[in-house]
């Protein structure tokens, strides 16, 4: 059973997460794990709570 955990910006549509799953799911698939053994855990951060080089996400332009 894998547990694929997804650490991103939060902003993103349920329509988006949706997709995400889908294909995550789809890559499993593939090589041979039924969709049901797939579990997948989106975790949305707030760019306030994501730091890189020494500054927050909320203060530069990443997109």
């Amino acid at each position: 059973m894998p547990v694929v955990t997804v650490e991103m910006w939060d902003g993103r549509t349920v329509e988006q997460k949706k997709l995400l799953v889908e294909g995550i799911t789809a890559s499993f698939v593939k090589i041979g794990v039924p969709a049901e053994a797939v579990h997948i855990i989106i975790h949305d951060n707030p760019k306030h709570n994501w730091g890189s080089g020494g500054k927050l996400a909320s203060e530069t332009k990443m997109p």
